[in-house]
């Protein structure tokens, strides 16, 4: 892979609509799957807003190549809710959220995960020591700042004292100073753009003072994480690729890969791709996601099905079998597929669109549970298949 064994360049996230020609194609089905063909490891910003299933933890451990490796962020419940304050209980927050990634802890896959703090958080080393007391040592850690206050040297002690790393970051606001606090190093280039920073694309020049702090990092820890964050038209895939063809490092398929996305942004279709599309709300409400798969109409028809009409067959975390009056419904979460068998539905597959059996259906389950399935289906919905039964 590209790695000189101890470096991982990749991005954070991957399950983008707008990656669709630079990076994957219409026939990709997993997007997970082909980014992997290209890179060998990703930083999971899905987790940042919610806790993931384990369905969904399984997935990434199951779909990804044995040398493949993942860093999460911490979900902003402890980060940005509760501030890491310990009376908030958020020790207890970080142990549910270590128990779901067990699956990747386990496999090797799990490299690090990032504590990211809010911009408003400054220099408070009480209670960020506080906060590193509670954490396991099997796991590793790396903290991002976003506030000026910490940049000194007390700051440095501290994560060396706990052994966590300083999250070496490229952003309007903060010094691109490295600081190597751990046994490992964690680079985060986000961009340098106004409104959103992540709408940037680095230029060569601007890349390449970053090759000898990558490299100056891999002569004094055992590894080197780095994500470019700059998600917008693909601007991430397209300059991983290039800092890693600087560091001489580039592979067959990567090479592919840049001829791919060089190959796009002189296209007709770059040029027709407009900023706006790249915002959605992260935290929509559950009548929000389920209006995003169901139109008004449809919706309002789901109030004809009678309770005595509908009855749940089987359900867990991860598969829901159901029959709504004589059609049957399979929802398999961790295969990213639903499969029905009305008319209505059949009309709907390809474009993905829920009839009201569907909708009834996920009225009558846990709001909880049928919240997360709508989310994952929302943000993930180009991996999704929509299927009839044979």
């Amino acid at each position: 892979m590209s790695s000189f064994g101890n470096l991982f360049l990749g991005t954070s996230g991957w399950s983008y609509k707008e990656w669709i020609g630079p990076l994957y194609t219409k026939e990709d089905k997993s997007m997970l799957k082909a980014y992997a063909r290209v890179f060998e490891t990703a930083e999971i910003d899905s987790t940042f807003y919610r806790y993931p299933s384990k369905g969904m933890v399984m997935g990434w451990t199951r779909y990804t190549p044995e040398d493949f490796v993942f860093t999460a962020k911490l979900p902003k419940l402890i980060t940005h809710e509760k501030k890491l304050d310990l009376n908030e209980e958020v020790d207890k927050d970080t142990e549910k959220f270590l128990e779901l990634m067990e699956p990747l802890t386990l496999s090797g896959k799990l490299g690090c995960i990032l504590v990211q703090l809010p911009p408003r958080f400054k220099y408070n080393p009480d209670t960020l020591e506080s906060y590193f007391r509670t954490l396991p040592t099997h796991v590793r850690f790396a903290v991002e700042f976003r506030h000026l206050s910490w940049m000194r040297r007390e700051t440095w002690n501290l994560l060396e004292k706990y052994r966590v790393a300083y999250t070496i970051v490229d952003e309007p606001l903060l010094p691109s100073e490295v600081h190597i606090t751990s046994d490992f190093a964690y680079f985060r280039l986000h961009g340098r753009g106004a409104h959103p920073w992540f709408d940037y694309r680095y230029s060569s020049e601007e890349l390449e003072p970053w090759v000898p702090r990558i490299k100056e990092s891999l002569s004094k820890v055992g590894k080197t994480y780095g994500y470019f964050n700059n998600h917008f038209h693909g601007y991430a895939v397209e300059n991983c690729l290039q800092i890693l063809e600087m560091l001489g490092k580039l592979t067959p398929e990567q090479l592919k890969a840049k001829e791919r996305v060089k190959a796009f942004r002189k296209s007709e279709k770059a040029k027709e791709v407009k900023l706006e599309a790249f915002f959605k709300p992260k935290e929509e409400s559950f009548e929000q996601l389920l209006l995003a798969f169901i139109d008004e109409a449809r919706l309002k028809r789901t109030q004809s099905i009678a309770d005595s009409e509908l009855s749940i067959e089987r359900q867990t975390g991860n598969e829901i079998m159901a029959r709504v009056r004589d059609y049957r419904v399979n929802i398999r979460v961790e295969a990213k597929t639903i499969v029905h068998d009305c008319a209505d539905w059949e009309k709907g597959v390809s474009s993905k669109r829920f009839c009201k059996h569907i909708g009834r259906l996920f009225l009558a389950l846990d709001r909880e549970l049928a919240t997360e399935i709508l989310r994952e289906m929302h943000d993930h919905k180009q991996e999704w298949r929509f299927e009839i039964f044979e």
